[in-house]
């Protein structure tokens, strides 16, 4: 009995440091900083920071889709900051433009300070109109690449990593994405018999999926008989016409989505990439996952989370919002639409949707989103209060 005791002890003392090492291995690590975020129309995430050696809090889109970092021109101006230029051009959907850089600057989020970026300079002005908010600039790959960052949606808090061992969350799915400074992964996509395209993993896109008008036509992923309702984006070179209609079927990873509200354009610049992307799925679809970005170790980590059944926004208005010297008014309007057949016109100052008297430009846009048969819209035209009664359509 005592040799069998001594045996136990034996065993016992050399599990408990192998259980003690495997503990180790599975904790979960500490952030090097955690911060807060902003969500604004189609989960385009916001979030603060600092550039050296200035106090002033700048905010910034949080954006995957950037293989970069950038500043605002106007807010570079404020600060005193001399960009030059050096040859750079970035491409956007609506447009090539060469852009000067800033270089080796140094940005603070949080508690965290990230030292020798180099980032250019793009006016932005158009972002604050569309999102109601004071955008600063984009966060991307330059910053993105050196973290792994992981986005709570649910708690709207982002947590920063050193690059290293992390334990994924026990449930989701672990995509390993091709990195060359934009994340594309290939996705399943009922309407293309089956087949897999690597689309672009875009976070800071406001909507649930792009594809080129070329891509659409020559792959087969629309029903020509379907219909499609006309709608506006901006980008780099200004405003372009977008069409909706929708996707019958998406797969990620083992969980299925499906009747996808998509956006399609005439990409003449190629910002999807096309061959080699499809296009892009954006953060009105991602934020319905948790995050875990791993640039480092190639792996994208999604779990969903309580936004996952959200119902997509099917309601079609014919109409973008923008905010325009403090002031929400009307930038588009498609013809043949519910706005335009309603007697609403660009420029007319926008009062309130149905009962929302808030203001605010986010409030008015998720309204419109959501609406179902009738809205009530009042506006200012000429000094002059009118009200408009718009029927909104359904995509379907």
């Amino acid at each position: 009995m005592k040799r069998a005791a001594s045996q136990y002890n034996i065993c016992r003392a050399l599990t408990l440091p192998l259980l003690l090492f495997a503990l180790r291995l599975t904790a979960q690590p500490t952030p090097l900083t955690r911060t807060p975020f902003l969500q604004v129309t189609g989960g385009v995430v916001i979030i603060q920071a600092q550039l050296a050696p200035f106090s002033d809090t700048l905010q910034f889109i949080f954006d995957t889709g950037s293989s970069g970092i950038s500043l605002d021109s106007a807010t570079a101006h404020y600060l005193g900051l001399r960009p030059t230029f050096d040859g750079l051009l970035i491409r956007g959907i609506a447009g090539i433009r060469e852009v000067p850089q800033l270089r080796n600057q140094s940005l603070t989020i949080g508690s965290l300070r990230t030292d020798s970026l180099n980032f250019y300079i793009n006016d932005y002005s158009v972002l604050t109109s569309i999102y109601g908010v004071r955008i600063d600039g984009v966060i991307g790959y330059a910053l993105l690449s050196r973290y792994i960052v992981s986005i709570d949606y649910e708690k709207q808090y982002i947590e920063w990593f050193a690059p290293g061992l992390y334990p994924y969350p026990r449930k989701g799915t672990l995509l390993r994405p091709s990195i060359n400074r934009l994340p594309a992964h290939p996705f399943l996509i009922q309407e293309l018999q089956a087949k897999s395209y690597p689309l672009l993993i875009d976070i800071g896109a406001g909507l649930n999926m792009l594809f080129s008008e070329r891509f659409a036509k020559e792959a087969g992923v629309l029903d020509p008989t379907r219909k499609s309702w006309v709608t506006s984006g901006e980008g780099i070179g200004g405003q372009i016409e977008l069409r909706l209609t929708l996707l019958k079927s998406l797969r990620i990873g083992p969980y299925r989505f499906k009747k996808i509200p998509i956006t399609i354009f005439d990409d003449s610049y190629n910002v999807t990439n096309y061959p080699h992307w499809a296009g892009l799925i954006g953060n009105d679809l991602l934020r319905r996952f948790n995050t875990v970005l791993n640039y480092p170790a190639a792996e994208i980590h999604l779990k969903p989370n309580r936004f996952f059944y959200d119902e997509f926004d099917y309601a079609y208005i014919g109409m973008e919002l923008y905010l325009i010297d403090g002031l929400i008014k009307v930038g588009f309007v498609a013809s043949n639409s519910p706005a335009q057949d309603a007697g609403l016109e660009v420029g007319d100052e926008i009062v309130a949707v149905n009962k929302i008297l808030s203001g605010k430009l986010d409030a008015f846009k998720a309204e419109l989103a959501h609406a179902s048969k009738k809205v009530t819209i009042i506006y200012k035209r000429h000094g002059k209060i009118e009200t408009a009664i718009v029927k909104a359509i359904r995509i379907k």
